[in-house]
């Protein structure tokens, strides 16, 4: 008794689950002069033993006799019985299966379940009791307890592992939702679905599928064990079975894919998957995307109903972000359009306004000169000449508002020279440029750059009524700020709400590069643009 105390004790203070059965088995042994002996536990589908504890067999033997048993024999009488079993001799048990080659011989037996609450966990096993007699009573009884014992340690170690998983699984579906709610590519958020799903349902790898709108497919993601070879063949073969999929717009878990009737064996072999699970990505009754999640890492490779539950799940978030990213991208693309459009006609009014009526001035004059005499054909020649002149000036203005070469040739600053050094001459402005940029900026931010100043310039033309405006670019810490301030007579920002098309133009800009901006103003105090922008 003080033995099984000792014992007991021992149990209820080891935490890992392993260790706690081998002391266990080694303390069943021991108590009842057993040479041999085993614990089993059987897994929550109560076909076979996930897990075989034994003691008295050395390593060089367990390699002899090769796989550990699961379950079949005399082993898998108790459990299917779950009751006590007592043996003079396991060969005379006409249950009996025999033992494996390299196998130590073995006669007298003792088994008893491992229950709990009626609810059978596993059972242990002890064979070749000293002296070769047979296992007592008593024996029964000591290895009864200590079941008991390792049964409350088994579900307690389950209930543990419980309530991790659905932690986990929890933890992962906030993650994604939070991503959902932060995340403007939908590439990032499918990457992170594949490699969270893949962790929670113990997968081999995880593949996301998109559906293209010529009915091609398109992997997105990819997450886990996967040969590079492998995952290019998926990229540019077509695969039939998630095609099936997308058509009935179900979920599908497949136990053995070479069985599969429609299943592409070729491509299956060639990414080695056994078992699998399909979930349709499905966004208003339609079928965008497929998630792949193949060979759960568990002895018989299959997934579990939890599994498909939350395969599902996780294609329902994905399926939001792929939307979600479509609608963010045609909206983008509408108002760039919409602020392309809004600049080619004020280019087209400038060309018809002012390029225009001074072409056809000069159509006029060289009617002009046509009929004037020779004593004031001079003075004409010169007016006409002036007159082109101012128009090359126009065209010029207008294709450096198009697209400064200077910004190609030279960068940023030389470019905002130009463009202030002439806005400043047409408008009487004074504007002040200072710039800490050092070395040449990536051509997209140059580009986004020099676009929001100018419309800044051409605001404070159209709006501001300013006398001075400042412009500050620095370059700090991978990002590069530029501020612009005006002293013109200002506007309220809550009534503004996001401004006119170039406000909007600025904004979209800036979100394109995952940079920042803020506009600062009140009636009669001017305005003051703040830009940033990552480098990298």
């Amino acid at each position: 008794m003080r033995r099984l105390l000792e014992a007991g004790i021992a149990l209820t203070s080891e935490l890992s689950l392993d260790s706690l059965l081998q002391s266990l088995v080694e303390t069943a042994a021991d108590l009842t002069g057993a040479r041999y002996a085993a614990l089993g536990v059987i897994e929550p589908s109560r076909r076979e033993l996930e897990r075989f504890v034994t003691t008295g067999i050395d390593a060089e033997t367990h390699a002899a006799i090769g796989d550990l048993p699961r379950g079949g024999g005399i082993l898998g009488v108790l459990i299917r019985d779950a009751e006590a079993l007592r043996l003079h001799d396991i060969a005379d048990d006409p249950r009996s299966v025999g033992f494996p080659p390299n196998h130590p011989p073995m006669r007298t037996f003792l088994g008893v379940p491992i229950l709990l609450r009626g609810v059978a966990y596993g059972n242990l096993y002890l064979t070749e009791k000293e002296g070769g007699e047979d296992f007592t009573t008593d024996d029964q009884e000591v290895a009864t307890l200590l079941a008991a014992q390792a049964a409350v340690a088994i579900e307690n170690a389950r209930l543990f592992q419980s309530a991790k998983r659905w932690s986990d699984q929890l933890e992962a579906l906030i993650e994604v939702g939070n991503n959902l709610a932060t995340e403007v590519d939908p590439a990032k958020t499918l990457d992170l679905v594949a490699r969270r799903l893949q962790e929670i349902v113990q997968a081999r790898f995880v593949v996301v599928v998109l559906a293209r709108p010529d009915g091609a497919q398109r992997v997105e993601a990819v997450s886990g064990e996967l040969d590079p070879k492998a995952v290019e063949r998926l990229r540019t073969e077509q695969d039939p079975k998630i095609a099936k999929v997308l058509d009935r717009r179900r979920s599908e878990r497949v136990d053995s894919s070479i069985e599969d009737p429609e299943a592409d064996r070729g491509l299956a072999r060639s990414l080695g998957v056994l078992t699998a699970l399909y979930a349709p990505m499905i966004v208003g009754g339609e079928a965008i995307g497929v998630i792949l999640a193949a060979d759960k890492l568990v002895p018989d490779r299959r997934f579990s109903h939890e599994d498909f539950r939350l395969a599902e799940t996780f294609a329902s978030r994905a399926a939001v972000a792929v939307d979600q990213g479509r609608r963010i991208q045609r909206d983008v693309f509408r108002r760039v359009v919409e602020a392309q459009e809004e600049e080619r006609r004020r280019l087209a009014r400038e060309l018809h306004d002012e390029t225009g009526q001074a072409l056809t001035s000069i159509l006029l004059g060289l009617k002009t000169l046509e009929e004037t005499e020779a004593g004031d054909l001079e003075t004409a020649v010169a007016a006409l000449r002036e007159r082109v002149v101012e128009t090359l000036h126009d065209v010029r203005r207008l294709a450096v508002e198009l697209r400064p070469k200077a910004l190609d040739d030279f960068g940023l600053e030389p470019a905002l020279e130009r463009l202030t050094s002439g806005f400043a001459e047409q408008t009487g402005i004074e504007v002040q440029l200072q710039s800490q940029l050092g070395e040449r900026l990536p051509g997209d931010v140059e580009t986004v750059l020099y676009r929001i100043v100018q419309e800044a310039l051409t605001n404070v033309v159209k709006h501001a009524r300013a006398a001075h405006v400042s412009i500050l670019l620095t370059r700090k810490n991978g990002r590069v700020a530029a501020l612009i301030e005006d002293d013109g007579r200002g506007f309220d920002p809550e009534t503004a709400g996001n401004g006119g098309v170039g406000l909007l133009g600025m904004r979209e800009r800036i979100a394109l590069l995952e940079g920042r901006l803020s506009i600062e103003s009140r009636e009669g105090a001017g305005t003051t643009i703040r830009v940033e922008v990552p480098l990298t």
